[in-house]
């Protein structure tokens, strides 16, 4: 009998142990809808930086030349600062020329007695990855590419990037420097995780938004109709013109390593929904782009861009502010503009207005679309977001705004209003007595 019941029991443990193997396995795979082959994801809406998808997201690994948008965002600034401009022309140093006659890398070839523009040296960096050129751009800017390393890690400290490290321009390993790294190790390389190579995407995006009108081009021609003329192929494949074409592509930055495997950052705009895409670690050249494109069709997909409340739209439970001395004594505040926020598809009736005002009362004389504060749509669903920035969420929200000028109340009527707060004072210290 006891063998019996060691048996059954033995056996409904079995029973038990499949049941949750199975279920695990189930849960695995809802909790990972998209089972990409790689081995870090994130994707992001490019307006809010809101993250609607990620896979061992914080984990820092090679980065390869996806460096390149940071070199970029570097660039970019200056120019937005005046400390360079498009035409400014360069001559290169031995250090740049030697890197750009390795055919092996990414290069476009660079003459020592040649002066190349600041546009010929991007456009090379961005649609070609021409490590050459990137070095000679931060010699440019910073003088040596020693110098442009701390720039790098500072510039990614400000933006908020946590698990990154840079030892050089182009994200290339250092070995392939020809000993003169500007930091690091002989053979250290670029790291930084999914969220901060999103965010450096994000940031650049949103604060030099020319970054795709180069970042976009399929195909160009270095130094033409010379004899240093060479093709520039993009390397981004999913440009539309491209081997992988994909409608919405215009960016950003491909990047490959022993050590990083095969990496892309894409973003991609349908309409109103513009998404940011991140594949580290990629099993093969043309498998980033096909996890890229899982990462995109998933987005595009199930999530759009939704006008929920109205230009003019007034909180129900916050239709007016209070004045204090003004010829009325509360005035209606409403949106100033749409608020429109991008949301998981049938998410729509989770969000909840919210009126978030900057002050309890106005104080005469109040103009006419004076901002007291903004209109928040509240998620009150079932999946918890994340943003990359902490200032993500102030992105989805809009002003409140007075409809109406309150002007200053006349001499009688502050008077008046003085009488009025005085006994209404009175009265209530009086009820706190009881």
């Amino acid at each position: 009998m006891r063998k019996i019941h060691t048996r059954l029991l033995t056996s409904l443990l079995g029973i038990g142990l499949l049941l949750s193997l199975s279920a695990s396995a189930s849960f695995g795979q809802a909790a990972d809808p998209l089972r990409l082959q790689l081995d870090a994801a994130l994707l992001a809406d490019g307006q809010s930086g809101k993250i609607l998808y990620q896979k061992n997201a914080e984990q820092p690994l090679a980065l390869a030349s996806m460096t390149k948008i940071l070199t970029e965002y570097l660039i970019l600034e200056a120019i937005n600062n005046k400390q360079l401009s498009w035409d400014d022309t360069t001559s290169v140093s031995a250090y740049a020329y030697r890197i750009s006659q390795n055919l092996t890398l990414s290069n476009v070839p660079l003459r020592r007695n040649e002066q190349y523009s600041v546009r010929e040296l991007y456009e090379a960096m961005a649609i070609y990855s021409a490590n050459g050129a990137t070095i000679a751009l931060a010699e440019l800017l910073a003088g040596n590419e020693t110098e442009f390393v701390r720039m790098m890690n500072a510039k990614a400290k400000e933006l908020g990037m946590e698990n990154c490290s840079f030892v050089n321009s182009t994200g290339l390993n250092n070995s392939d420097l020809q000993g003169e790294h500007p930091a690091g190790e002989r053979n250290e390389e670029n790291f930084a995780s999914a969220k901060d190579t999103a965010l450096m995407a994000f940031r650049i995006l949103r604060d030099y938004p020319e970054v795709l009108t180069i970042a976009g081009i399929p195909r160009k021609t270095f130094r033409p109709d010379t004899a240093d003329a060479i093709k520039m192929d993009n390397w981004n494949w999913m440009l539309p013109e491209l081997v992988y074409g994909y409608e919405g592509v215009d960016g950003l930055k491909t990047g490959s390593t022993t050590l990083a495997g095969y990496c892309f950052t894409a973003t991609a705009q349908r309409n109103e929904v513009r998404l940011i895409s991140v594949v580290m670690k990629g099993r093969s050249y043309a498998g980033r782009f096909q996890e890229t494109k899982k990462l995109l069709d998933y987005g595009f997909a199930n999530f759009e861009r939704k006008e929920l409340y109205p230009a003019g739209y007034q909180v129900p439970e916050q239709t007016t502010i209070p004045v204090q001395r003004g010829r009325v004594n509360q005035v209606e505040i409403a949106a100033a503009k749409p608020l429109s926020i991008l949301i998981k598809r049938g998410e729509g009736e989770h969000y909840q207005p919210e009126a978030q005002l900057k002050t309890p009362h106005l104080i005469a004389p109040v103009p006419a679309g004076h901002v007291v504060g903004e209109l928040v749509a509240a998620y009150h669903g079932p999946t918890v977001y994340e943003y990359l920035t902490l200032e993500g969420p102030s992105l989805e929200r809009v002003a409140l705004t007075t409809t109406v000028e309150v002007e200053k109340a006349g001499f009688l009527r502050l008077i008046f209003q003085s009488i009025i707060a005085f006994f209404t004072r009175l009265a209530q210290q009086i009820r706190n007595l009881f």
